[in-house]
């Protein structure tokens, strides 16, 4: 029998077991057994991280900008080595293909490179005209709290604009998804990061977060998950006054209008759709056709989702693995039989595989009344909704109709449509002909109650910064 892997805390430069030697369980989604465990951190561990990152602080924060960023391309490089084995890591952990595994820490490894090679000169002054500058500070210690679904992608895009910036992390991994905390931490180690500068936890997520963002020490706190634990992390945050960027849900709209070329639009949406089994707050969810192209939409649409191999993350054929636990099962369940029981129609999916695994099909849904919950809660599955519509106007109202604004899509050839959508699309990124991730250099954030606050790019790094007016003569020496 092979033995159980175990992960550990990073705290202080060493790698080691929770202080109370308390483990949480990993499950693999593919068999639903358990195969791994990862150390809580108790509290005395918490206060042990919060010190070390303080301790780090003047040191890290003074190093010149250079150096803070060749650490983090050196980072990248030792990560971009590890990936042939980092990858089956983070698939048997979550579920993913070894294909979207390798996509993902690639993605990771550009973040690091990106935010390594503009670490000089998003910390260089900023000259305001004579007599006047804008000198960017590290803003200190920062909590960082990441989610299962992306793990590589969303810990490089906390930890490397935070660290090109100067700021010390604690970074609280993913307890489903230990490896690729692990993975990157080590990477940055490696490399040559200084003890304490990054602190790595795990354990129960709502005593983490509490012990965290109650200490002064904490001035910054970044997250992304769900918009109602991002806003008991805001409120958390507000009595220390910590500086709060939160990426939260998304409930993705994308107009389909009638001059719409359905060859590039079926294949674009489907496979942005259904990548990590469609666990992505990005993720198309709603989808609205123009009347005309409705029909044959549909068809091809529904036709593409019945022919995805559905099976083990490792195995090469599979193009769709499990989802990464039951309670995303459970959630597609409840929002199905909802859609359902309204008078919905299920064109394909709709039910759990019967084998063993967390497997749930593609799912297609029309006919949904506007009151069902799956157009008004975030999906986080393989499920799409499509209906039709006969003007710009409607299709605008439509997406627009929910509480959440991260992400928007529409495929048209038509300026006057372009313009319209660009203008009339509530979300933070408005993506035209077109789906896929956000690259290393862009901002990115959410409106409405999709969060705010941006990652990625210079704002990612500005994030992390107090940009301090220096005003009077000679200030620029």
């Amino acid at each position: 029998m092979t033995e159980a892997r175990s992960y550990q805390l990073f705290i202080n430069g060493k790698w080691r077991a929770g202080s109370d030697g308390a483990t949480i369980p990993v499950i693999n989604p593919a068999t639903e057994m358990v195969f791994a465990s990862v150390a809580a951190a108790s509290s005395s561990d918490l206060d042990e991280a919060l010190a070390s990152a303080e301790r780090s602080r003047r040191a890290w924060s003074s190093r010149p900008a250079k150096e803070r960023g060749d650490l983090l391309v050196r980072a990248a490089r030792i990560l971009a080595a590890k990936i042939p084995y980092a990858v089956k890591d983070l698939s048997t952990e979550q579920g993913k293909t070894i294909a979207e595994a390798a996509g993902e820490y690639a993605r990771a490894v550009e973040t690091f490179d990106w935010d390594g090679t503009h670490a000089e000169e998003l910390s260089a002054a900023i000259p305001m005209g004579p007599n006047r500058m804008i000198v960017p500070a590290p803003l200190g210690v920062v909590a960082a709290f990441t989610p299962w679904n992306y793990p590589a992608v969303l810990i490089a895009r906390k930890l490397a604009p935070a660290l090109a910036a100067g700021c010390p992390v604690i970074l609280k991994g993913a307890e489903e998804t230990p490896s690729v905390a692990m993975h990157i931490v080590e990477a940055l180690r490696e490399a040559g990061l200084p003890d304490g500068v990054v602190n790595l936890v795990f354990g129960v997520p709502s005593q983490i977060s509490r012990h965290l963002l109650n200490s002064p020490i904490v001035r910054v706190l970044t997250f992304t998950g769900s918009t109602a634990v991002g806003k008991q992390l805001a409120r958390l945050a507000a009595n220390n006054l910590q500086r709060c960027i939160l990426e939260l849900g998304g409930h993705s709209p994308v107009v389909v209008c009638a001059d719409a070329d359905l060859t590039k639009a079926v294949p674009a949406i489907s496979e942005y759709k259904f990548e990590c089994a469609g666990q992505s707050c990005n993720a198309p969810s709603r989808i609205l056709v123009a009347r005309p192209l409705y029909e044959e939409f549909l068809s091809r649409t529904t036709e593409v989702a019945r022919t995805i191999k559905i099976g083990a993350p490792d195995d090469p054929a599979t193009e769709m693995g499990p989802m990464a636990n039951a309670r995303r099962i459970e959630a597609m369940e409840r929002l199905t039989k909802d859609a359902t029981d309204r008078g919905a129609h299920v064109e394909t999916g709709g039910a759990r595989l019967d084998q063993l695994g967390f497997y749930w099909p593609p799912t297609i849904l029309t006919g949904v009344p506007k009151d069902a919950k799956v157009l008004h809660e975030e999906p986080f599955g393989p499920i799409l909704t499509v209906a039709p519509f006969d003007t710009i106007e409607e299709a605008i109202e439509e997406a627009n109709a929910t509480e959440y604004g991260l992400a928007a899509y529409f495929f048209t050839a038509a300026a006057n449509s372009k313009r319209e959508l660009i203008g009339g699309l509530a979300a933070g990124a408005v993506s035209v002909n077109y789906l896929k991730g956000v690259s290393a250099d862009a901002p990115y954030g959410g409106v409405k109650q999709s969060g705010y606050g941006y990652e990625g790019g210079e704002h990612g790094v500005r994030s992390f910064q107090n940009l301090k007016l220096v005003n009077g003569q000679g200030s620029l020496g």
